[in-house]
């Protein structure tokens, strides 16, 4: 879509629907795209914000959010019942960003930039205006999901370890598909603790928070505690079919989240870059405006390791565990960091695959062309406890 209107003035006109994290991260940048008339459309009917903690390792792009983050470590750790592997980063440390105050840093910036805010029933002219929506996508049935429920907490003061992030403790139930526990430590008496499940299935709250009760007592020693704040919700795993429609999907709308992880914000503010970038390299000719493209921000071959690895989960879930855990025992911090942001070269990817046992993943290929999971005897996961520390 372009409109010419004859002049060197003219601005592309862009409606964004939605005001999340995609919508807001653009409109915060209006500054570097000069030639864009950026309008955030608040949609009818939208569910009230509610707040959430974004995880998210730091790169290049992400400078911003990592000055705005609660907490950072550079230690992070994957724990099951057979072993403990804990990497280290100086330089990609993993950062915990309230989604509230991001926001209202970008709100503040978009409309120093000159961006408008609207509610979409009050949207009148949308003649001639390129539309990005980031309203969430179709999910598919029976679609896997990263289910969780996380509990903010105050604790006795020694109750957490502040220097280690917990990314996936599997020391929990699993008589219901996979399931580990997040914690983030912002102190050692203050923590985000989460009850998590891959599965297209949603437990019941119960399940998620007994879950957390139990860990918290088990592995943690805390029966004692205050919640000062409660976040849910789920986050679509695997590759999400484009819809086709009129309007430019954005954000989780435009393929943004990674399929293995449910891992978004830093893909978003990737695809942003990627945006900004195209169109500073465009020039306005003749008047003739140029709208906004949206780009995937993963590479194929990340896409294609992640949908066979989905697979897997989903046909063999008790084997999650093991899997994550040989993951992180082949990687150091550093690569395990660019890895998981879609940053790892061939090398990287290479020592993830040897890592991994081979036969179930030949089954989830064969799945995947052919729609069969074929019958080949499983390949023993067992093999020594894995402890690391970088």
């Amino acid at each position: 879509m372009s409109i010419n209107m004859g002049t060197s003035n003219a601005k592309q006109v862009v409606h964004i629907i939605g005001d999340g994290c995609a919508a807001l991260s653009l409109a915060a940048r209006a500054d570097e795209l000069p030639m864009h008339l950026l309008t955030v459309v608040t949609p009818d009917g939208a569910p009230e914000t509610k707040d959430h903690i974004w995880g998210f390792w730091w790169i290049n792009g992400l400078d911003k959010a990592a000055k705005l983050a609660k907490k950072k470590w550079h230690f992070w750790s994957i724990i099951t019942s057979r072993g403990n592997v804990i990497m280290s980063s100086n330089r990609h440390a993993y950062h915990a960003l309230q989604r509230s105050k991001w926001e209202s840093d970008c709100r503040q910036l978009a409309k120093k930039h000159g961006v408008s805010f609207v509610a979409q029933s009050n949207l009148n002219d949308t003649s001639g205006a390129q539309t990005l929506d980031t309203r969430p996508p179709f999910i598919p049935t029976n679609q896997m999901f990263q289910h969780f429920i996380g509990w903010e907490i105050t604790a006795p003061s020694g109750s957490f370890d502040s220097k280690t992030a917990v990314l996936m403790d599997f020391r929990c139930d699993q008589s219901r598909g996979i399931h580990f526990i997040y914690l983030l430590p912002f102190s050692n008496s203050k923590a985000l603790v989460e009850s998590t499940m891959f599965s297209p299935k949603r437990e019941s709250d119960i399940f998620f928070e007994t879950a957390i009760e139990v860990y918290l007592e088990e592995y943690c020693g805390v029966s004692d505690f205050s919640i000062t704040r409660i976040e849910k919700g789920g986050i679509p795993l695997g590759r999400i079919p484009r819809v086709k429609a009129v309007n430019v999907g954005f954000g989780g709308n435009g393929g943004a989240i990674r399929p293995s992880s449910g891992y978004a914000f830093a893909f978003i503010q990737k695809q942003i870059l990627a945006t900004i970038q195209y169109a500073k390299s465009k020039k306005l000719q003749g008047g003739t405006l140029i709208p906004l493209v949206i780009k995937r921000p993963h590479k194929l071959i990340d896409l294609w390791m992640d949908e066979v690895f989905i697979t897997v989960l989903r046909h063999k879930p008790e084997t999650a565990p093991e899997l994550f855990l040989r993951m992180a025992n082949a990687l150091d911090g550093d690569q395990f960091a660019l890895f998981l942001n879609g940053e790892a070269g061939w090398k990287i990817r290479l020592k993830v695959v040897m890592a991994m046992p081979k036969l179930i993943f030949i089954k989830a290929l064969a799945f995947l062309l052919t729609g069969r999971y074929v019958q080949i005897k499983d390949v023993d996961l067992a093999k020594p406890t894995m402890t690391r520390v970088d």
